[in-house]
């Protein structure tokens, strides 16, 4: 198969390859995955954070990963999440 670039509005910094990650979206020239970046912002890690312990990821790479996330949210077919039932305080 190969490595496959995913279409990118403005650098084609991800790549899908069937040898990394199982095909995963990373970034490029990096084993970090689109997933892994999201969910370590949404963690509340600062893009800083990121990059200081990932040397190889640039900020476009971060930007990347994020646009990506943007356009494929955009593109499926997503599930709503379950509505939470409000829990009731006892007093």
């Amino acid at each position: 198969m190969g490595v496959k670039k995913i279409k990118e509005k403005d650098s084609g910094q991800i790549v899908c390859d069937p040898a990394i990650l199982m095909g995963k979206p990373v970034v490029k020239g990096t084993r970090l995955s689109v997933e892994l970046i999201l969910e370590k912002l949404s963690s509340g890690e600062s893009m800083d954070d990121i990059l200081e312990a990932h040397p190889r990821l640039t900020k476009e790479g971060i930007f990347s990963a994020l646009g990506y996330a943007s356009r494929v949210l955009k593109t499926d077919i997503v599930d709503p999440l379950p509505e939470r039932k409000h829990a009731v305080r006892s007093r």
